[in-house]
């Protein structure tokens, strides 16, 4: 099978709120969408379970050949339905997730990414495209000027899954309608790799390498060398000061493809 996957979670221990899995023909990377701590999200399921749940419904789908939209909105539909009965998903912090579904389908490559995880796929000419969801990066730029974190915080997830801001897949399969998609011929892939926000920061956050350098460094020493890389990167600014960001550590995800 030409797919290759690593996931770690941002610190040992802890729950991975990613999810990754492939089959021969395709593969799902999700990244869980968490609340800040103390935040009412009205389950008691948590994050992880969510993802989890999602990503094996969406992996039997994308096994199924159903439209990649279709079978998105039916995963999330009945992952809703799984806790449904005991968990309020009215509230906007309800566990949801980014999706990135790709499948070889014959002489083409279906894609559809939803969020801000990242779908990098590099031409037979080596040109890279990085297809992604920039409605979350719209958000933050709206609310940049907020002065206290938490206040920022709460004025970007106050935009999720509403007319006019940002979508992940929770428990409205209307979300699958704002996704990402689209097809591609195979003949002019060299390869491509999915990636969780937590994988790319070493382009997007720590500019301490590109696409060209990513996918060099999958090639030469596999996936886990990219998440490796940007844990150097996060040990460098344990205090966050020369790198804001939410998290000193995130959880990291990368399922690379090259043909057989």
């Amino acid at each position: 099978m030409p797919f290759r996957l690593a996931t770690e979670p941002a610190y040992p221990g802890r729950d991975n709120e990613d999810f990754a899995a492939v089959v021969s023909s395709g593969a799902v990377l999700l990244d869980g969408a968490s609340a800040p701590r103390g935040w009412d999200t009205g389950c008691s399921h948590g994050v992880a379970w969510y993802t989890r749940r999602l990503g094996g419904l969406l992996l039997a789908n994308l096994d199924a050949r159903l439209p990649l939209c279709e079978g998105l909105a039916d995963a999330i539909t009945t992952a809703a339905s799984l806790h449904a009965n005991t968990c309020d998903l009215t509230n906007q912090q309800t566990p949801s997730a980014t999706v990135v579904m790709v499948r070889l389908a014959g002489t083409e490559l279906e894609y559809l990414v939803l969020s801000d995880s990242a779908l990098a796929v590099e031409g037979d000419d080596g040109a890279i495209e990085v297809i992604t969801d920039g409605r979350m990066e719209d958000v933050k730029a709206r609310v940049a000027a907020a002065e206290r974190p938490d206040d920022r915080a709460r004025a970007i997830l106050s935009q999720r899954n509403v007319s006019g801001g940002f979508w992940t897949a929770g428990a409205d399969p209307r979300a699958a309608d704002e996704a990402i998609t689209g097809t591609l011929p195979l003949a002019k892939v060299r390869a491509f790799a999915a990636l969780s926000d937590g994988a790319t920061r070493g382009i997007d956050l720590f500019a301490s390498m590109t696409w060209e350098d990513c996918f060099d460094l999958i090639a030469e020493q596999g996936p886990h060398a990219v998440i490796d890389h940007v844990r150097q990167r996060e040990r460098t600014d344990p205090d966050q000061v020369r790198f804001p960001r939410s998290k000193r550590c995130d959880d990291a995800t990368v399922v690379a493809w090259t043909p057989a």
